[in-house]
């Protein structure tokens, strides 16, 4: 297992939708984490061309992250949602884009990974067929599957997942459920809740905690709780490595809170709040990737004026607490107050001093 290989106990999130970059991946595997590269919105060439650039920049262990599909939208949802979106576009000097289903060049991306293998293949909103993650097993990969209910993870195990990456309600961009239900708005598990559960239904399975990890106090607690590793998204974004946009990086510095939306692309998310989260959120529907592709022009001309009130601001729930740094050097420091803050527990434990 690549988790008991690492340095240090950190894994890059795979931040799609701009910062994710070969640079940043690079820089955390170089450093002793793992760097994982977003496949999500890109086609299998991009991908394959930012693979080549990722093993150009280290020779050390990367990971790719994947979307695993799901079906079309209920009929007309997307439509009628767009049609509360017009007076947004308008005032911004955009035309709204058209809804469409696809499947995010899918078997083009496992045909690239399985010819050319990353160390590890995650994959989010779903688990792959056991087909799949055969074939990448035969490719020399290992796979690992985003969960966020105990029900999830024994479904992942049962599939033949070599790690689960818990992802808490803390964290910021989309949920990685394997289902968007409707009904989730705000009451999925926390991540200590999460890692206690599964640890105690899956006790021998590999796993990655993910949510609202910023410092390293939080790296140690879940390692505490049972992880191998934690997975920090958020935390990263302020990095130069990072393709963030200004209008993200501006925001993260401040104190507005965050919540979960589905005004951006149909499907839940966590971002900072801002004037079209609140107006939008409620009338929402569960359509992805179809409302993504709707409001794509709208978002896209707000990074372009860092207009912060109309572009998604995914971040988790601890974003205020991160800082500008290189990213090797972010996930040294990350490791090693982690490594301080477990033994000032132990000290405490053991009735010492720290």
């Amino acid at each position: 297992m690549i988790l008991e290989q690492l340095s240090i106990p950190i894994v890059l999130a795979p931040l799609a939708g701009g910062p994710s970059t070969p640079q940043l991946a690079a820089a955390v595997s170089e450093a002793g984490g793992l760097g994982f590269l977003a496949a999500g919105y890109l086609t299998a060439q991009t991908l394959a061309e930012r693979l080549s650039q990722t093993r150009a920049l280290t020779g050390a262990p990367i990971g790719v992250n994947v979307f695993v599909p799901g079906g079309p939208a209920e009929p007309g949802l997307a439509e009628a949602y767009a049609a509360t979106l017009a007076a947004d576009a308008r005032d911004a000097g955009v035309g709204l884009g058209a809804p469409r289903f696809d499947d995010d060049d899918w078997a083009a991306k496992i045909d690239l990974l399985v010819a050319a293998p990353p160390t590890v293949v995650s994959f989010t909103f779903g688990c792959p067929g056991e087909d799949v993650i055969s074939a990448l097993h035969r490719a020399g990969s290992e796979v690992w599957v985003t969960v966020t209910t105990p029900a999830e993870a024994r479904h992942a195990v049962g599939a033949g997942a070599d790690a689960l990456v818990l992802q808490g309600i803390e964290a910021g961009g989309h949920r990685g459920s394997f289902r968007d239900d409707p009904a989730d708005t705000s009451d999925g598990l926390g991540l200590l809740s999460l890692l206690q559960l599964v640890r105690a239904d899956a006790p021998d399975a590999p796993l990655v905690a993910a949510g609202g990890i910023t410092t390293g106090a939080a790296v140690a607690a879940v390692l505490a709780a049972g992880a191998a590793a934690a997975q920090l998204g958020t935390a990263f974004l302020r990095c130069p490595e990072a393709g963030t946009a200004d209008v993200l990086r501006k925001a993260l510095a401040g104190t507005e809170a965050t919540a979960l939306t589905r005004a951006f692309t149909g499907r839940l998310a966590r971002g900072i709040r801002n004037r079209f989260l609140v107006q939008h959120t409620a009338g929402a529907p569960v359509a992805y990737p179809e409302i993504h592709y709707v409001t794509a022009p709208l978002r896209a001309a707000a990074r372009d004026a860092e207009d912060p009130g109309l572009v998604n601001l995914w971040a988790g729930q601890t974003h205020q607490l991160g800082v500008e740094m290189p990213a090797g050097q972010l996930a040294r420091t990350l490791a090693d107050q982690a490594g301080a803050a477990l033994r000032r527990a132990a000290a405490t434990f053991e009735g010492g001093k720290p």
